[in-house]
């Protein structure tokens, strides 16, 4: 992967990024929020796969900016991470005030079960993965596929931490979510 590449990938995740850090303080008051222990364990293998989807090659002229580098196999792995990308401010913006950056309840939760909640029940972690898939085609590399193995790990831990909270405070409701919509992808996880 080069420069080309790795700037293809990190420019729309920063500015991804910078809107979900404008928005983070427009949600509830926090009623339980997750162990850092447990957030670090979840935070690890994210990272790390992070990094070998976005790192550009350590040689020379990966570090050149070439922009005959970006094809049509790059632009079709663009499209695939702005869309996923699209998906996940979907869904934070369907999910309102409920939502945050770790596994939380917030005071006077709400279950949202509409919009792309009606179609995953973690639409923004389904998007993100979405948009990690993209940039791993970007980089074309056998390293973005063992990156995005690394980041679903991570995302199937904080999915299971998540469901378990979720179905002890809505009970039945959330049970009968769970046996409808799929929790990532649909018809698979």
């Amino acid at each position: 992967m080069n420069i080309a590449q790795s700037l293809a990938i990190v420019v729309p995740w920063t500015v991804w990024l910078l809107y979900w850090i404008a928005t983070s303080n427009r949600v509830k008051e926090t009623a339980r929020k997750e162990a850092s222990l447990s957030r670090t364990l979840q935070s690890i293998p994210l990272i790390g796969g992070g990094a070998l989807i976005i790192v550009p090659d350590l040689d020379r002229a990966a570090w050149s900016f070439d922009p005959h580098a970006f094809g049509a196999l790059q632009c079709v792995g663009l499209a695939v991470l702005l869309a996923g990308l699209a998906f996940s401010v979907w869904a934070r913006l369907h999910l309102g005030t409920n939502w945050s950056v770790s596994v939380t309840l917030k005071e006077d939760h709400e279950l949202v079960r509409s919009g792309p909640y009606g179609l995953v029940r973690h639409p923004i972690y389904t998007g993100c993965l979405l948009a990690l898939a993209g940039a791993a085609v970007i980089g074309a590399e056998w390293r973005g596929a063992l990156g995005l193995l690394l980041i679903f790990a991570s995302l199937a831990y904080k999915v299971r931490v998540e469901e378990s909270w979720l179905t002890g405070h809505f009970g039945r409701a959330y049970s009968q979510y769970r046996r409808d919509v799929a929790a990532l992808i649909p018809g698979l996880f």
